[in-house]
């Protein structure tokens, strides 16, 4: 495939794989003060299909437009930040970027597992960082609502890795016959 091609493939992805997850991430369900949702799976799967950078792309564009709608610029570009480092660690150690390698099922889920709690952590921190130095809070509280956050966002991520892998297997066939 030409180079100019292959560019072209990955804007197409990249802008596909966004709209996806800005979609995806509509479809939440109300749980302990959190939501929950796969989208967090499903910027996995753009890092496992499309590797780090064109998959941290479409996962940071996609988790962002979505953010755009409800909060400030500031809160966009975290979002941005922490939703592409996701893909781009999951792509990264998947190793997926590579045309003629095929991870095996250790491999993804290890990606998956390290992708998710990476996006956990940069969570927490924001959390803490916005509740402590942000809006003045005491320690005390900044720990409770930690504390609330975090079972919701460990059942994401629990649920983005498991899913993840399985969505992968299933769609890469089809994308490996795009020329990807």
């Amino acid at each position: 495939m030409r180079t100019e091609d292959r560019k072209t493939y990955d804007i197409v992805f990249t802008g596909v794989m966004a709209a996806i997850i800005f979609a995806v991430t509509y479809l939440r369900v109300p749980f302990f003060g959190s939501k929950l949702h796969f989208a967090n799976a499903m910027c996995l799967l753009a890092g496992l299909l499309f590797g780090p950078v064109t998959g941290g792309l479409a996962a940071g564009i996609g988790s962002a437009l979505y953010d755009l709608a409800y909060y400030d610029a500031v809160q966009v570009c975290i979002t941005f930040v922490s939703k592409f480092a996701m893909a781009w660690v999951c792509g990264k150690l998947a190793g997926t970027a590579r045309r003629d390698f095929e991870p095996g099922h250790l491999r993804l889920a290890f990606s998956c597992v390290i992708g998710a709690f990476t996006y956990v952590g940069l969570y927490m921190l924001k959390t803490f960082v916005y509740q402590r130095y942000v809006y003045g809070f005491a320690p005390d509280a900044v720990q409770l609502t930690m504390m609330s956050k975090l079972p919701a966002s460990l059942i994401n991520a629990v649920t983005a890795l498991i899913a993840a892998p399985i969505f992968y297997r299933a769609v890469r066939p089809a994308i490996r016959r795009l020329g990807r």
